[in-house]
């Protein structure tokens, strides 16, 4: 197959065509996926009427199988969760804060498949922010806040039982979230993470799982939380991803944070998501 690779204006992200993602793909394709992949971060392939046999299919060649702790996956399926809204849904849209996906477990996932199959006529765009480029954009003064430094991350904003999505979240919303108190639990992880696969570093931090930095009084942690957030986000470090029918985008939770946007109230949407998994050495 003869791949052609747009890069995006942005910061970050790529359209692949000529390929059919309902076949076979041979290892000098994955290769050449895998790269592209690594060198955009963000990757879309248009016009694929993919089955969940067909996304299962291509997540496994990238990793094996992440595992989704808080959401229930889709009837007959172990590793497909449905990101799924209503016309009619009022609850807080999912995900509409910046975030890596799972970076409260002890090995997040490497990365994320998401594919299109009901997109509203507008709104729902996916935004994503390289922190590799804000990385190393950074002004020396933050630079040197974090460096060294460990964040403590935790889904308990998210999917404790108080949490957004938890006991008080609304009656109608149609994600089949589970909420628990597994959720209180925290892992740390180096603020700025070398990437396994290419050593570029990158910043891992978000205001959904970071809940403070190891060894910091409380003061100082919510300052450079803030400080941080408001630098990893800015407009420049941005790719504002817009939505087909039947089109398959994959991301690297390594090196981006990413949220989801609003604007299509009174019309359904609904996406199939799997997670590759990290390679574990030994």
């Amino acid at each position: 197959m003869a791949l052609t690779i747009t890069p995006s204006d942005q910061a970050c992200g790529a359209e692949v065509t000529g390929i059919d993602l309902t076949q076979d793909l041979d290892a000098s394709t994955i290769d050449e996926i895998r790269a592209a992949w690594l060198e955009h971060l963000v990757l879309s392939f248009p016009d694929q009427k993919l089955s969940d046999d067909d996304l299962e299919r291509f997540t496994l060649y990238f990793g094996p199988f992440g595992h989704d702790p808080y959401i229930a996956p889709i009837e007959g399926r172990d590793h497909v969760i449905a990101v799924k809204r209503m016309a009619n849904e009022t609850s807080p849209i999912f995900a509409e804060t910046w975030h890596s996906d799972w970076s409260f477990q002890e090995t997040p996932p490497a990365g994320t498949c998401l594919f299109g199959i009901t997109i509203p006529p507008e709104g729902g765009d996916t935004l994503f922010a390289n922190q590799q480029k804000a990385w190393e954009e950074m002004p020396d003064e933050l630079r040197a806040r974090c460096q060294g430094k460990k964040a403590i991350h935790s889904a308990a904003l998210g999917y404790s039982k108080g949490g957004l999505y938890g006991e008080g979240d609304a009656d109608d919303r149609s994600m089949d979230i589970i909420h628990s108190d597994e959720a209180l639990a925290t892992h740390t992880h180096d603020l700025i993470r070398e990437h396994p696969e290419t050593g570029r570093e990158a910043i891992y931090n978000s205001a959904a799982y970071v809940i403070g930095y190891e060894d910091m009084p409380d003061e100082e942690s919510r300052a450079l939380m803030m400080d941080l957030y408001h630098w990893q986000t800015r407009p420049e470090f941005q790719y504002r991803h817009k939505w087909q029918p039947n089109m398959l985008i994959m991301w690297d939770n390594r090196s981006l944070l990413h949220m989801a946007t609003g604007g299509y109230a009174g019309h359904d949407r609904l996406l199939h998501r799997t997670t590759i998994g990290e390679r574990v050495a030994g």
